[in-house]
């Protein structure tokens, strides 16, 4: 099951962001300025990439692998964007069928990445949770 967060801000400037080849969803720029915090917290973090569902880095630390994507609307280049950061933990498929190693919400990764949300300036209205669903 991913864990979603939620928040408003004007600080990442959507224009100056790769276009996006698959769809027209911005996020380059919020997972460019998080990869800095988690390399910091010493996480291995890729460079971002385009997918379907917005921007994705690659993480791994703590003995852990996950996906984390952010996405907002690349139409919007002057006012306050609605963010989503969505965060998956990579699970074997034995793990999946035993139930074992679930992204929980005391997960480190998943402290590291609120936190920073909380502490930036220009964020807000930052809300999160586990979201029920496969995973």
């Amino acid at each position: 099951m991913p864990y979603l967060l939620a928040f408003s801000s004007a600080k990442f400037d959507v224009s100056k962001e790769s276009p996006n080849p698959i769809n027209p969803i911005a996020g380059e720029s919020v997972l460019a300025w998080l990869r800095t915090a988690l390399i910091a917290a010493h996480y291995q973090v890729t460079e971002a990439a385009p997918e379907d569902f917005g921007w994705l880095v690659e993480v791994r630390g703590g003995g852990a692998s996950y996906m984390v994507v952010a996405s907002g609307d690349a139409q919007v280049t002057d006012a306050e964007i609605a963010w989503t950061i969505q965060v998956r933990k990579n699970r074997s498929l034995s793990d999946k069928l035993l139930g074992k190693n679930q992204l929980t919400v005391d997960d480190p990764l998943l402290g590291v990445v609120e936190r920073t949300l909380r502490v930036a300036d220009g964020i807000r209205n930052i809300s999160g949770g586990i979201f029920p669903g496969p995973g």
